[in-house]
């Protein structure tokens, strides 16, 4: 990814800004913000963490473009790949640190490769998952919900059937609760007229009693006084 003419620039290179610059050119880095600045961060660290383990500018040029792949590799799926992102990141290693041409190149030494490795694993494998969260695509599920059989005018038939049918049953409940309203009014009347009655009727005994009772107390006092007379 990095020839040897542009790692004799950027070995050149000490602050850490014209490093950013410097890496975005030759890698194409063609972000938005913020996974620009972070993919170019990671690339900066790596450059850096060369430089202090006095690395060569093959191994540097190796070492970025392992970086790479494995991020690369990372965020092509959002599923979890850590395990195969580890053992990509082996076999890459494995690549440049056996002598078997033409298949792979020996750049490190095994002590080198060990270092490397806890590099990768501190500052790479460690935050895979937020690596992918900021560079995968986040999956969104839209549910749609079709019903089989009748279509929209069917529906629209049975909301209104069902309609009609709820207006017809409180038509009816209201004409029972009327009828049932006037049963109750008229056996009240009845009831309250009945009682009218039986009070008059009542009345009309007692005052029949006294009078004849009258007539009867004055009958007996008239005998009394023609019997006195003779």
């Amino acid at each position: 990814d990095i020839s040897f003419h542009d790692m004799e620039v950027i070995d050149q290179i000490q602050s850490v800004p014209d490093l950013e610059s410097a890496l975005c050119s030759v890698l194409a880095v063609d972000l938005p913000e913020p996974k620009k600045a972070v993919l170019l961060e990671l690339y900066v660290q790596t450059v850096l963490f060369c430089r202090q383990q006095g690395f060569s500018k093959a191994q540097t040029s190796a070492l970025v473009s392992i970086i790479k792949s494995i991020h690369e590799a990372n965020i092509e799926t959002p599923l979890n790949n850590s395990e195969q992102c580890f053992k990509y990141c082996n076999d890459l290693l494995l690549c440049h640190s056996v002598r078997r041409p033409p298949f792979s190149v020996k750049l490190f030494s095994l002590d080198e490769v060990n270092c490397v490795l806890n590099y990768i694993q501190d500052h790479y494998l460690r935050h895979d998952r937020l690596y992918k969260y900021i560079f995968t695509p986040q999956v969104k599920l839209d549910l749609f919900l079709t019903y089989s059989g009748k279509g929209g005018e069917g529906l629209a038939a049975d909301e209104s059937a069902e309609q009609e049918k709820q207006e017809h049953c409180q038509l009816l409940n209201r004409k029972i609760e009327d009828e049932t309203t006037s049963v109750d009014l008229k056996a009240l009347v009845e009831q309250e007229v009945k009682e009218q009655m039986e009070q008059v009727s009542k009345q009309l005994d007692q005052r029949i009693k006294e009078t004849v009772f009258e007539q009867s107390s004055k009958a007996q006092s008239a005998k009394s006084g023609k019997k006195g007379k003779k």
